[in-house]
């Protein structure tokens, strides 16, 4: 399958069956995330893979994550994140995300549903996983078999602003 093709078969799943996430899944969607690339390769992320009952409890007390299998926290280290030098602008939660980009169209081209959760509560996040205060939880990648059916490929043509309106060229 082409890059475009599992895209554009992506979408936001928020209804899942129960069935769990096949170890050799998981570990493909892991290496997506551990090939990807960050800012002066300082890899300054740091994935919390959820899959027993109690885990997935403990991030219910902060997200939704529609009763999927499996969720991923992504957080930024901090202390490890390149700064750009000119205005000091830190690159951890940019880094994340490119991870969990990687991650999701990993499990999209393995079959499986995802939706990448930013509204929730990081202070309990934080609590509930111990995490240090160098360690901010960016996102949370829900995974599992979507109980949705599939997208419509055809549906950027009504969902996205025009190519016109996303792309200028050596101008704004």
């Amino acid at each position: 399958m082409d890059f475009i093709t599992i895209a554009k078969q992506r979408f936001s799943v928020r209804t899942y069956t129960d069935k769990k996430v096949e170890a050799e899944k998981l570990d493909k969607i892991l290496e997506a995330a551990h090939v990807a690339p960050t800012a002066a390769n300082r890899q300054p992320v740091h994935l919390i893979a959820v899959q027993s009952k109690e885990g997935l409890e403990k991030i219910g007390k902060a997200a939704n994550i529609y009763g999927a299998p499996l969720a991923i926290i992504v957080c930024a280290d901090h202390d490890k994140a390149w700064i750009r030098p000119f205005d000091k602008k830190q690159t951890g939660d940019i880094d994340a995300s490119i991870l969990t980009d990687h991650m999701m169209l990993q499990a999209t081209e393995l079959g499986l549903g995802t939706v990448w959760v930013c509204y929730f509560k990081p202070d309990v996040l934080r609590k509930e996983f111990d995490l240090p205060t160098n360690m901010e939880p960016i996102n949370i990648l829900v995974i599992g078999y979507s109980d949705e059916g599939e997208a419509d490929i055809n549906r950027f043509g009504q969902q996205r602003i025009s190519m016109s309106e996303l792309v200028s060229y050596d101008k704004l």
